[in-house]
């Protein structure tokens, strides 16, 4: 269904407007979107697994902060201060899976208050915008990867790759095993011998590690560190998990319907760009609309599986 929509919007979009149809612009639909494509990845696996990750917009922000402030005032190498946000990431993710493990608390509340920590935290480092000169970040900001019909940016290639290794690790490897039947039913799961709480803390340090890439990416992207960046980041991410397949309540679903699911998303989101009379805010409320849709539809079919 969801590619069905993908393509359906992409052919009016051709139609309607002059131009939308070139290929640099749907190459600009990837480009635009990496960051978040990495985000849904990460997402997917923790949907999958039965929990949700409402703080991977608040671990991107402050990621975006935290390499700013070690670029601009630690003046540390771009390489050490990469690897560092990403170890980070990857901690604070395993960090609220093993609270959501040992303590049998709700992924909804600790990713809650890992969203308000981590936001929090931007603002301890600067609650101004940090504009990012440093000559590697703005090198591959610059850099252009030209390919037939036009050019992505190294962004997007990192997202494809990580899209890539996502679909692999969910459906080629035993973790992705564990990451499913733990979607389909813990109890289960745990009868069967399988790692319950070593799979919570590797999905929720995936995402983690996720959310940090994409606050590097956005760096590129914005060449800026900001406590306000990406809000709502985590609900755009929901949003094209769910409309990419993958059921809310775990256990169903694909990593490559991120995919799809970013890139519908992304269409909407430039049909109205090159519409011009309609304000930005139709693009929630389309996306609104949307999930409804497909949260329905993921129910009435549903009810045969379950029956079954």
């Amino acid at each position: 269904m969801t590619v069905v929509l993908l393509v359906l919007l992409l052919v009016a979009g051709g139609v309607m407007y002059d131009g939308f149809a070139a290929p640099q612009v749907m190459l600009n639909l990837l480009i635009d979107n990496a960051y978040l494509l990495v985000l849904a990845v990460g997402m997917s696996l923790v949907i999958l697994s039965g929990g949700i990750d409402l703080s991977v917009g608040a671990v991107l922000a402050l990621s975006t902060t935290v390499a700013a402030w070690l670029l601009q005032e630690a003046h540390w190498s771009a390489a050490v201060v990469m690897a560092t946000v990403l170890v980070g990431g990857t901690l604070f993710g395993v960090m609220q899976g093993a609270l959501i493990h040992v303590f049998r608390l709700q992924p909804f509340i600790v990713t809650l208050a890992g969203m308000f920590l981590a936001r929090g935290l931007c603002y301890l480092i600067s609650v101004d915008s940090i504009t990012i000169s440093d000559e590697t970040f703005v090198m591959i900001s610059q850099t252009q990867i030209h390919i037939p019909g036009g050019f992505v940016s190294p962004g997007a290639v990192i997202a494809v790759v990580l899209l890539a290794v996502g679909i692999w690790v969910a459906h080629r490897s035993g973790f992705g095993r564990a990451v499913y039947a733990l979607g389909g039913n813990e109890s289960s799961a745990l009868m069967m011998g399988l790692p319950v709480g070593r799979t919570k803390l590797l999905v929720y340090g995936f995402s983690g590690f996720c959310a940090s890439l994409a606050g590097l990416l956005f760096g590129f992207y914005m060449l800026s560190g900001y406590g306000l960046h990406a809000q709502g980041a985590e609900l755009d991410a929901i949003a094209a998990v769910v409309i990419g397949g993958t059921m809310l309540s775990g256990g169903y679903g694909y990593v490559a319907g991120a995919l799809s699911g970013v890139l519908v998303l992304g269409t909407i989101q430039t049909l109205i760009a090159f519409d011009g009379t309609l304000s930005s805010w139709w693009t929630k409320i389309v996306i609104g609309g949307l999930l409804f849709v497909f949260c329905v539809v993921q129910r009435l079919l549903s009810r045969p599986i379950a029956g079954a």
